[in-house]
């Protein structure tokens, strides 16, 4: 028996609902911000997503041993291409996506975040 069940994954950020909106856009869902720091993402399909301000945010670094990505999100999706030109024209930046053959491609949010593309 679990002790408890994921509430959110929350990512900190420099602008909470800047992020937010990306991930409104990237998995749908609207923003709702508390006006306190947090950011919360709602009415999207699978896990819920929030975002707090963090002063100072330094983006981890992918690939790296030192600087780990501590965690990413998959997002998956029928159309790869299409997907990823939505992503890119929304501010997310390509990682790792030379390999078309893979079935996934690693991206960064507009906070430095690492995401995937992956196929369904």
């Amino acid at each position: 028996m679990s002790i408890g069940k994921v509430g959110a994954v929350v990512l900190d950020c420099p602008d909470p609902v800047a992020l937010a909106r990306f991930y409104a856009e990237l998995v749908g869902g609207s923003v709702e911000d508390d006006g306190d720091g947090w950011v919360d993402l709602k009415g999207a399909d699978g896990a819920q997503l929030a975002f707090q301000s963090a002063a100072g945010h330094v983006p981890p670094k992918w690939p790296s041993a030192k600087d780990s990505q501590q965690f990413h999100i998959d997002v998956m999706v029928e159309d790869m291409d299409a997907a990823e030109e939505r992503v890119l024209a929304l501010g997310a930046t390509t990682l790792d996506a030379e390999d078309r053959k893979r079935s996934f491609r690693v991206y960064a949010d507009p906070a430095g975040h690492p995401f995937c593309l992956c196929a369904c």
